[in-house]
């Protein structure tokens, strides 16, 4: 008999978080743990592959046993995961090679520069849908194949695998049988040609990576292994798998071209529905697969915000600012109005649509009486400005009069402040809608491999059930936005490297 569970592995930037699903799409249960974030140089990030490990198992294990529930009745395995997070290891050993280049990485900032002067930007934008920037796997296998001694001699020999963190914990978790990743992941990694499907071969050769070490590419619900039983207690299918962003795009039943959803929590990341029709930008922002379903591929604009929560964590870690990053909404409201404070947080580099890897944070307007409530609210109102940005060059970018009447629909730990939600309403002058389930990541990855398996509804189905916790307003005075937003460009302008 089929089980009547569903587990999604929702493996983050700084936390793995496992839930359970019911039939009847409701979470059961949940574990989480964090895990340590490693900066061995300036601009550089990195996990401990290990650590990945060891926690995606332990709270895999946690959420069964606070549901009661035994291994055997998990129907299947939903996985999803930091994208552009890469790691190779020993195809005979199972051993990683390194620790894991994190998605905020930016240490191949050069070799990206090299890249564009060699004319290269082009080809690649045309075939990956994306850009001669740090953030994406290519450049950093590359890098790992030219500073870890020996292994390129092993890649070639057909010894070495890489893979984003899916295909890392499929390989795991199936006990070394499965070597796969999905359309979604495989998109993010600047050597997957989206139009044609297929790994592509002049730009594997531009980046000097043998085709040995690449996964096989699935459709999101597919069938990508199963379980070794000796690990969670059960052989277990894995049948559904998609990249964080495209999983929220999917849990927020984004599933019609003209929908949008927004993600904010490290980062902040914003996806437009585009269906069939692979909307090249003109915008500096990333054409992406969406999800692809029994063969058919759905694509995507996709605008990227690297400091969302990392900004607020900035300001309770490193500057003490705060005591949790929960605080941030309530001092954000008992700030000083008569201040405007911008705070351009360009910790690594900004993302869509300037995509300057070589900017660095600024803060500007400070005065006297600027104290702890105005950097707050600069913190959260940053990640409205950006959002703004995205909004605007995806619908300068998709002319369609359906990108110019979105609701924006929004998950992550960041929504669950009313006041940076409504302060997001303001400044995008749309209306932005909260569901009732914050945990789509998770839930995007639990529909995939549930209605892989047959035990929930399809996509109409599904989307049927999505349901409205908020919708928060415009109430903004056209005057105060116009000189707030011209205030944020004017300070993204000095901020910007070139």
């Amino acid at each position: 008999m089929m089980g009547n569970y569903v587990l999604a592995i929702d493996q983050g930037t700084t936390s793995s978080r496992a839930i359970l699903f019911g039939r009847d799409q409701k979470i059961v249960a949940m574990g989480q743990k964090e895990f340590a974030q490693h900066f061995p140089k300036s601009g550089w990030v990195e996990h401990d592959p290990e650590d990945i490990w060891s926690s995606v198992v332990a709270t895999c294990k946690e959420a069964v046993r606070k549901a009661g529930i035994k291994a055997a009745d998990i129907a299947a395995i939903g996985i999803t995961n930091q994208r552009e997070t890469t790691v190779m290891w020993d195809r005979v050993t199972g051993k990683c090679v390194h620790n894991a280049i994190v998605w905020q990485d930016r240490r191949t900032s050069e070799f990206c520069t090299m890249l564009k002067k060699a004319g290269h930007e082009n080809s690649f934008n045309a075939k990956t849908g994306l850009l001669l920037d740090p953030y994406f796997s290519g450049t950093k296998v590359s890098w790992l194949l030219s500073n870890v001694k020996g292994l390129r001699k092993k890649a070639q020999a057909g010894n070495i695998a890489f893979g984003t963190i899916d295909s890392f914990l499929i390989w795991r978790l199936t006990g070394g049988t499965s070597h796969v990743t999905d359309a979604t992941n495989a998109s993010r990694t600047l050597m997957y040609n989206i139009k044609t499907n297929k790994w592509d071969a002049s730009l594997l050769k531009v980046l000097d990576v043998p085709s040995s070490v690449l996964p096989d590419v699935l459709d999101s619900a597919a069938e990508f292994g199963v379980t070794d039983p000796s690990i969670l207690g059960a052989a277990i299918p894995i049948t559904g798998v998609a990249g964080d962003q495209q999983a929220a795009t999917i849990g927020n039943a984004c599933f019609k071209p003209g929908m949008m959803k927004s993600t904010y929590g490290t980062g902040c990341f914003a996806l437009l529905n585009t269906g069939s029709d692979m909307v090249r930008s003109k915008n500096r922002l990333l054409t992406t697969i969406a999800y692809r379903l029994g063969g058919r591929t759905t694509y995507a604009l996709e605008g990227s915000i690297f400091m969302a929560g990392a900004t607020v964590q900035w300001l309770r870690d490193e500057m003490g600012f705060l005591k949790n990053a929960s605080d941030s909404g309530a001092m954000a409201a008992a700030a000083d109005l008569e201040q405007d404070v911008y705070l351009v947080p360009a910790f690594t580099g900004l993302g869509a649509p300037h995509w300057d890897a070589d900017a660095r944070g600024a803060i500007f307007g400070l005065t006297r009486a600027t104290g702890p409530n105005e950097l707050a609210r600069a913190a959260l109102e940053a990640v409205c400005y950006q959002t703004n940005d995205l909004l605007s060059a995806m619908q300068k970018d998709w002319k369609s009069s359906v990108a110019r009447k979105t609701v924006l629909r929004v998950d992550g730990g960041m929504v669950a402040s009313d006041w940076t939600m409504q302060r997001l309403a303001d400044i995008l002058n749309a209306p932005v809608d909260r569901p009732v389930v914050l945990e789509t990541t998770a839930l995007g990855a639990a529909w995939l491999a549930a209605s892989h398996a047959g035990l929930w509804p399809d996509a109409s189905g599904f989307a049927k059930q999505w349901a409205l916790d908020q919708r928060f307003k415009p109430k903004m005075k056209p005057a105060d936005r116009a000189r707030k937003i011209a205030g944020w460009s004017d300070a993204v302008k000095r901020t910007l490297s070139n």
